[in-house]
């Protein structure tokens, strides 16, 4: 029996990070857009003039029988610099932050938890920001699956 779980992770442009998870076993689901910000129904453009407060952000929807939140962590900071402020790889700005922001408060802990495991790893701090979700919306529909679509589109990860 599936037991679905949701997490949103921001990891810089939101193209790679989608494309990452959607090719890893049991997700269920992959859908990007904008978290945490301080308006109502953002467009990329409004997002990309990084006022708006909210964060490129990957929904992602996985079946917590079959694969852990740690193991999701483990693969996310495989793929960001923790140490990065407001910029990944070429990205920079405010909205290409790093963030996990979660919907469950019990897994609030467990992030907390490899947050500070993995800080032991880095000689700089992370600044990978852990809240609860604040607000999600869904970006523009030509964003979704976008690396599928365009499979020689721009991504600071490397597959």
């Amino acid at each position: 029996m599936v037991k679905m779980k949701t997490i949103y992770l921001a990891g810089g442009c939101f193209w790679g990070i989608e494309e990452f998870f959607s090719r890893l076993d049991n997700i269920l689901n992959t859908e990007v857009g904008y978290a945490n910000g301080n308006t109502e129904n953002p467009s990329y453009e409004e997002v990309c003039k990084d006022n708006t407060g909210f964060a490129e952000t990957v929904k992602v929807e996985y079946d917590e029988n079959k694969i852990s939140l740690e193991f999701l962590l483990e693969k996310f900071f495989s793929v960001i610099d923790p140490t990065s402020l407001n910029q990944q790889a070429g990205d920079v700005g405010s909205q290409y932050r790093t963030g996990i922001y979660y919907i469950d408060v019990d897994d609030m802990k467990k992030i907390l938890l490899f947050r500070e495991k993995q800080a032991k790893l880095y000689q700089k701090p992370i600044v990978t920001e852990v809240l609860p979700l604040g607000n999600y919306y869904k970006a523009e529909e030509y964003h979704q699956k976008y690396l599928k679509k365009n499979p020689g589109g721009y991504c600071h990860i490397k597959f």
